[in-house]
């Protein structure tokens, strides 16, 4: 059952250093957490507020009075300032609350407020309570006796989005003096602030950070508009109190010369070149002895360059750590990857109901742009299959559910999707102030496309024919025409799945191209004048259009 959005409370809870805990002591450890835990859910329940979740360390709840969720917050850490309630072992709780309309879905809460609640939290010292801007104003004049708020000013949360103004909950029996906050200004860093939010992900955000604690370099891969650039972001965000010596983003999608990718990196380290010599040294030099994760974004285009400098860096600075995005790997040893998958989206065609539509990222991503670009859309049971329509067709590719959210400032929901047909000329007018090839979803196609050698490009537009998956052997057969050969189809196709422009299904054997991949391939296609020769192998399948 989803409840209607409503402004609620969310409280944040988190133990301060869990992990050496357990560690030092274990026995004590369980009965200790334990008592922990009932004493949060003491607190939330005796205050009128809902566990939405108990984790190891920590709770999610919620409140429908924020003055409740601040008297919760209060009365748990005045009972842990006692270690004897914690069998003698003294637990450090950081505290976060934040309000903000959300959606309710069972007993769990979607939207933007939820995340934000979590982030403040992530900023606080054990013992501390911190509060939002909006917790702050809607309790102001109805703070308990002796309870007062301190302003601890603007900061930049790790979400990356707008700054967050914060204040901490002061109390004569709670502890009042602590370390400067935990934001992204704590740590040395370039990371862009980001005008929209981040949806979802949570699998993905999880799965990189254990794979990146485990390797040196890491590539994320996929189609261009999967999410690599942001995912990346939101990992380093996360990661940074691991980089005491910096996180630094690296753009290199502008270049052209593969020769400025050192001196890009080196502009944004602030690394100074030494007169006569070459500024690889200079960032050899530099790395050695320091721990810092570096982002390196968009390296299609520069593979060669992007592998060399990579390769030297790491076997310069033992501390460094690179996650790269790409279209295609690296291929420097001790490489892992990592291919970003599309945001799961609704099947159109199986039976459901319009307040379910959220549990899909990709639905939750188009209403979140949606509301952005038309304040008055809702989702209704009338408009619901169109948008699990629109999210299916794109393929949960977030860039081209953006663009066709967007559209809704001119078009109902039911025309976009109906217009899907021709989603590369539909799906126009992104952001003028990105590059070129990010504002429509046929230049960001065009920018693999060119980067494609001849015959990878004669297969891809062969490719299109097959409007659902297809084997290793049905390529050959109707792929092998002319200048490609049947001998070379094989190590052409693996060419294209390293370029992310062809998804291999598991173990089955099966190829396909992204719908919106393959309409592309179609239009290229189209484009070409010489016929399919009388004698070629194409067997059982037909052409719609004219190949070479």
């Amino acid at each position: 059952m989803q409840v209607a959005p409503a402004v609620t409370t969310f409280l944040f809870t988190d133990i301060e250093g869990s992990s050496r805990l357990w560690e030092q002591d274990p026995e004590r450890m369980r009965p200790a957490l334990a008592r922990h835990d009932a004493l949060v859910r003491t607190a939330v329940e005796h205050n009128r507020g809902t566990v939405v979740k108990m984790s190891g360390d920590g709770v999610h709840a919620a409140f429908s009075d924020p003055l409740d969720a601040v008297c919760a917050s209060l009365e748990l850490q005045r009972a842990l300032a006692d270690s004897e309630s914690t069998n003698g072992i003294a637990i450090h709780v950081r505290c976060g609350l934040h309000a903000g309309v959300t959606e309710r879905r069972d007993n769990d809460f979607f939207g933007t407020a939820v995340n934000r609640a979590a982030r403040i939290m992530s900023t606080a010292h054990g013992g501390q309570v911190l509060l939002s801007q909006a917790v702050a104003v809607l309790v102001d004049e109805r703070l308990p006796p002796g309870v007062t708020l301190r302003d601890l000013g603007s900061l930049r949360l790790r979400d990356l989005a707008s700054p967050e103004h914060v204040y901490q909950l002061v109390h004569p029996q709670l502890r009042q003096d602590f370390p400067a906050l935990r934001s992204l200004e704590a740590t040395p860093n370039n990371l862009p602030l980001q005008v929209t939010s981040f949806v979802g992900r949570e699998r993905e955000l999880a799965e990189v950070k254990k794979l990146l604690a485990n390797s040196r370099l890491l590539t994320l891969l996929g189609v261009g508009g999967i999410g690599k650039t942001r995912l990346s972001l939101q990992v380093a965000a996360d990661l940074m109190d691991d980089y005491p010596d910096g996180v630094w983003f690296v753009e290199l999608a502008p270049l052209t010369d593969a020769l400025l990718v050192p001196q890009a990196v080196a502009s944004v380290l602030g690394v100074k070149e030494e007169a006569g010599r070459p500024v690889v040294e200079a960032l050899i030099k530099y790395v050695k002895s320091r721990r810092q994760l570096l982002i390196l974004d968009n390296c299609e285009h520069l593979l060669d360059a992007c592998a060399e400098l990579v390769k030297q860096l790491l076997q310069a600075g033992p501390s460094l750590r690179i996650l790269a995005s790409s279209r295609e790997h690296l291929r420097v040893a001790g490489e892992s990857t990592y291919p970003v998958p599309a945001l799961a989206a609704p099947d159109p065609y199986e039976k459901f109901i319009h307040t379910t539509l959220t549990q899909y990222e990709a639905a939750r991503l188009f209403i979140d742009r949606a509301l952005a670009a038309q304040p008055a859309f809702e989702i209704s049971q009338q408009n619901a299959i169109a948008v699990a329509e629109v999210c299916h067709r794109l393929d949960g590719i977030p860039l081209a559910i953006e663009l066709a959210a967007a559209r809704v400032r001119a078009l109902p929901v039911g025309t976009i999707a109906s217009r899907l047909s021709d989603r590369l000329r539909l799906l126009a007018g992104g952001d003028r102030t990105a590059l070129p090839r990010q504002q429509t979803l046929r230049a960001l196609i065009d920018w693999s496309f060119d980067l494609l050698g001849e015959q990878e490009r004669t297969l891809f537009r062969r490719l299109a024919v097959f409007a659902g998956g297809f084997t290793l052997e049905a390529a050959e057969a109707v792929s092998a025409v002319g200048d490609l050969a049947n001998s070379d189809v094989l190590d052409v196709l693996t060419h294209l799945v390293e370029k992310s422009l062809v998804v291999m299904e598991g173990e089955s054997g099966r190829y396909r191209l992204l719908e919106t991949v393959r309409q592309y391939a179609q239009e290229r296609l189209s484009e070409r004048s010489v016929a399919l020769p009388s004698g070629s192998r194409a067997g059982k399948h037909t052409f719609s259009a004219r190949v070479v």
